[in-house]
């Protein structure tokens, strides 16, 4: 499954999300997920598995619980793909500071006279 096929999908983005923070058991996940988009805990161990066996996630048993994780890679690997693409929007945000930046010029200018 290509990389954005698996983040293609809103409640894989939201597991993902919930891993950024740190490792969670996929007790905690499904908990998340259910409130949130509600879907039933074999629908969200089906995301789970989907993430990873593409390698965006990892998992660990501890006890009688699974632990899961991120795995960087992939996301290395899409923010590569992306840098093409940065030009895009870096010109406008660097465009961005500047306006921001005379406009402050501008009200300390007519807040002196």
């Amino acid at each position: 499954m290509h990389a954005f096929d698996v983040l293609g999908d809103p409640v894989r983005r939201r597991i993902l999300e919930l891993l950024a923070d740190g490792e969670q058991t996929s007790g905690a996940v499904t908990e998340v997920i259910q409130a949130e988009f509600g879907i039933s805990q074999p629908a969200v161990s089906q995301h789970l598995r989907v993430l990873r066996d593409s390698g965006f996630a990892s998992v660990r048993p501890e006890g009688t619980r699974r632990l899961y994780a991120v795995e960087p890679g992939p996301l290395r690997e899409v923010d590569e793909w992306l840098e093409r693409f940065r030009g895009f929007w870096s010109q406008r945000l660097d465009a961005l500071a500047t306006e921001l930046a005379r406009g402050k010029r501008a009200r300390r200018s007519a807040g002196e006279t």
